[in-house]
């Protein structure tokens, strides 16, 4: 009748395709996840807020940084990237992001974080656009599966404000 070869043959490619079938079903999975993160942003402290030699304007600010960002982690999820940034408009553009902190959580078990802080990087306008100019605080997030696509996100915090005379 059939070799012991052919019935090898086809008993590893049913194998495979049953095998490919349940990853497929297991990444999709992943979709199903609706996170729900919560955080919040203080700043605490204006440190400086000068005009630099070459015109720019500077800003140094303490932050309490706190988030809950445990629903996010899954099977699938290898790693999440957050970062924090400052989200202004200025007459030479529309939206301006400014990346104050960021950080890699490698593990549900670290998701739930409160950090006191001065912004890491360094809050540099091109110009002298930042006295008293509103600007939002982000929280931005990438989710790094293990296999799939990235997904990313935000919250938006409103409501702070520069002063208008440099210190």
């Amino acid at each position: 009748m059939h070799t012991f070869w052919y019935r090898a043959n086809a008993v590893l490619t049913f194998a495979v395709t049953i095998l490919a079938v349940i990853c497929g079903m297991a990444s999709l999975s992943d979709n199903f996840n609706f996170p729900s993160p919560h955080a919040h942003v203080q700043v605490l402290n204006l440190n400086w807020f000068q005009k630099q030699p070459n015109g720019n304007d500077e800003v140094s600010l303490t932050l309490n940084i706190s988030a809950d960002l445990q629903s996010m982690f899954t099977w699938n999820t290898k790693q999440v990237f957050v970062f924090l940034a400052a989200e202004y408009e200025s007459p030479q553009n529309s939206l301006n992001q400014v990346s104050l902190w960021d950080g890699i959580i490698p593990s549900k078990e670290h998701a739930k974080f409160s950090i006191h802080t001065t912004n890491k990087y360094r809050f540099v306008d091109q110009g002298n656009n930042l006295r008293g100019k509103a600007f939002n605080l982000t929280l931005h997030w990438h989710v790094m599966p293990k296999t799939g696509k990235m997904f990313a996100d935000k919250i938006v915090m409103t409501g702070y404000r520069l002063p208008e005379d440099y210190r």
